[in-house]
């Protein structure tokens, strides 16, 4: 599962691999704050990355990149800054939190639908075919030929957008975007022979090997508060790379035995159980920089509804205020 340019290759798109000082801020905060009220000082920031091991040259870089990204954004002119996360950033964490919490929950619904898009760029056009591919990988397509490319589904607009953005001012350029049913949809010429389905599952269970021991300690209540913080960021930033490359095809068209249940439970032990001491040592590690820590820090679990991830933990009322918004419903 080694990152490369969808260019490169149209059979799978890849995403990458291993976890910058920016990504990891992002998750970290994605995960444990959700209130864009908390005023959050740099050096909690430098604090918190420091458990990860990261400078604090590293630590401001990332920092700055988020704050141009509008992630994070700063309040007032004081000195030493003092940051908050954007609207934007609590409305992307919480969209990508139930993606990731709620992935392979539950066997998709499925039509045998797909989306397929096949398009023809004259031969000058290469930089723009490698935009379109990049495009359709974002969009989880995937190449079933070299100019056409497929995605489970009925959700034909995105494509269609895409494709007219970028090739509307390429001359020559032709496509279109088409609802199809393939006629063997299992067989050695269907749709499931464009993914790399074998890696995929080889990548299921190194995930379950490499977590199975955490999981155990995990279980047992053996695992300390600094070690549940990286361990579990290293849990989630494994797993949400799944939620992102796998199609989540349907059973019969996907070899037996599938890993993936046993994977995501490992995943769902882990970030469950740690939880609450991942969140004591990030409130730990900031209160010397940040004495309203532990009223904002917070962190997700997974609901016993699956399709109902929360936060919890926490004690301003801002923060209570905002965690029963993510689910209105939440008792």
């Amino acid at each position: 599962m080694q990152a490369r340019d969808p260019a490169d290759d149209v059979r799978a798109p890849r995403a990458q691999v291993g976890a910058s000082p920016q990504h990891l801020l992002a998750t970290v905060l994605g995960e444990y704050l959700d209130s864009a009220d908390a005023d959050l000082p740099s050096a909690a920031i430098i604090a918190i990355l420091r458990e990860f091991d990261v400078s604090e040259a590293s630590a401001r870089a990332a920092l700055s990149r988020l704050v141009k990204r509008g992630l994070i954004a700063a309040r007032g002119r004081g000195r030493p800054p003092v940051y908050h996360l954007t609207a934007t950033a609590i409305a992307r964490h919480r969209s990508r939190m139930r993606h990731f919490l709620t992935f392979g929950a539950r066997p998709p619904r499925w039509t045998g639908d797909w989306v397929l898009v096949s398009f023809s760029i004259p031969s000058p056009g290469q930089a723009a075919r490698h935009a379109v591919r990049r495009s359709l990988s974002a969009l989880r397509f995937v190449g079933l030929y070299d100019s056409v490319w497929i995605r489970p589904g009925s959700d034909a607009d995105p494509a269609r957008q895409a494709l007219g953005e970028l090739l509307h001012q390429v001359g020559g350029a032709r496509w279109s975007v088409l609802h199809v049913r393939f006629d063997e949809e299992a067989g050695p010429h269907g749709p499931a022979s464009a993914y790399d389905l074998t890696a995929l599952a080889t990548a299921y269970s190194d995930f379950i090997g490499r977590y199975a021991e955490l999981r155990v300690a995990a279980r047992e209540g053996t695992v300390s508060p600094t070690r549940a913080l990286v361990a579990r960021t290293s849990a989630m930033d494994s797993w949400r790379k799944f939620a992102d490359l796998d199609p989540d095809l349907p059973a019969h068209l996907l070899p037996e035995p599938w890993p993936r249940q046993q994977a995501r439970e490992t995943f769902l032990d882990i970030h469950s159980a740690l939880g609450s001491l991942a969140q004591a040592r990030l409130v730990e590690v900031a209160t010397p920089h940040w004495p309203e820590a532990a009223s904002w820090i917070t962190h997700f679990r997974a609901s016993t509804d699956p399709a109902r991830p929360e936060p919890t933990g926490g004690t301003h009322p801002a923060a209570s205020a905002l965690s029963q918004s993510v689910n209105p419903d939440i008792h």
